[in-house]
């Protein structure tokens, strides 16, 4: 029976549906499994890039579009929340205004960016949306009267959401309900429609001609599909994905900085999810940011445990402590990403997806 999810789209062998559910099941009862703050920031942090690294695939796996102003649709999102916060008080209204807004701002200039700069070659329309990034970034440091500059903007959020609010006296399976996790959830669930949307785009008539486009731009001119404008939707909906990202990036840590939202590690990290998920499978989305998230959250913890275990060890125990040394867990994390690229050169979505094709070849 093949399992699809509201897009017609068919998830793939049943290893990759099994993994792929035990980690939405996983990120559902991280609250009630794996109590703290840090467990719940990282389930909410796979949520938000899942989407993030979803609307960047539907621009480099479906469109073939490369670009770097991903991360200035991301930050738009979440400058628009901070600010309208900020401006406004810690409101309902005042969430819902800058949201709109940011996504206004996000259509007008991923429209502007597609219309100009979409007719020239790939290599060129890559620098020039890095510019463009580049130039955003900037812009939004020195306006520290509005954006915070460098030291960005702390907000509060409307009382329903605060962790201060506790909605029942007891505990639920030993789970203290606030605002905290109410927001959680409420993260949660618009990452998986915002999902399951972006599912239904790629498997729609206008995600086959983005393919299209993708698999050669002269033979869908020909076939009569104006690709420039194809290309220009594509990079405002994945913009307008993006944006919303941003914004419940802000919501969820109630801050907002240039290193939060704005910064070009984000753009490489977002690369090497894709690269990991699977590029054009979008199911690759989750599996990128849940193996990159949680790396990059706990591979730290797990060498300070190998370096204190290896200096007990005698004769080369030093060596080896130096080696895994916490300090050096930016080396360790570069190394796994290598050895992920090398034996799932299709990503792991795409690894699943062949292994399968392969077998039912044999038959």
């Amino acid at each position: 029976m093949r399992l699809k999810l509201l897009s017609g789209d068919d998830i793939g062998p049943r290893p990759l549906k099994v993994l792929l559910f035990s980690i939405l099941l996983a990120l559902a009862a991280t609250p009630f499994l794996l109590p703290g703050a840090k467990p719940i920031n990282v389930a909410a942090q796979i949520c938000i890039y899942t989407v993030l690294v979803a609307s960047f695939d539907l621009l480099l796996g479906y469109t073939g579009i490369v670009s770097f102003a991903q991360t200035m649709f991301f930050g738009i999102g979440a400058y628009g929340v901070a600010m309208s916060v900020t401006a406004f008080g810690a409101t309902w209204l005042a969430l819902l205004g800058g949201t709109v807004l940011a996504l206004l701002l996000s259509a007008l200039l991923a429209l502007v960016i597609g219309l100009f700069s979409l007719r020239v070659r790939a290599l060129f329309y890559a620098m020039i949306t890095l510019a463009v990034a580049s130039a955003f970034q900037t812009l939004v440091s020195q306006m520290s009267e509005l954006t915070g500059g460098e030291d960005g903007l702390s907000f509060s959020l409307p009382a329903l959401l605060s962790p201060a609010t506790t909605f029942f006296d007891g505990k639920v399976l030993g789970l203290a309900i606030t605002g905290r996790i109410l927001c959680f959830y409420l993260i949660a669930l618009a990452c998986l429609v915002l999902f399951l949307m972006l599912l239904r785009i790629v498997n729609s008539p206008f995600g086959r001609v983005l393919k299209a486009i993708r698999e050669n731009d002269f033979r869908a001119e020909a076939l009569g599909y104006r690709t420039v404008l194809y290309r220009s939707l594509s990079n405002v909906v994945s913009a307008l994905f993006a944006t919303l990202a941003g914004a419940m990036l802000a919501v969820w840590l109630r801050y907002n900085g240039p290193d939060t939202s704005l910064s070009f590690d984000i753009m490489v990290s977002l690369l090497l999810m894709v690269v990991i998920g699977g590029m054009g499978t979008l199911y690759g989305a989750l599996m990128g940011a849940t193996v990159y998230v949680i790396a990059q959250s706990y591979l730290q913890d797990l060498m300070k445990l190998a370096s204190d275990a290896a200096a007990r060890t005698p004769h080369i125990g030093a060596v080896l402590a130096t080696l895994v040394s916490p300090d050096r867990w930016l080396l360790w994390l570069g190394v796994l990403f290598v050895l992920s690229v090398y034996y799932f050169p299709d990503g792991i979505v795409g690894r699943f997806r062949k292994e399968r094709a392969r077998a039912l070849s044999a038959r």
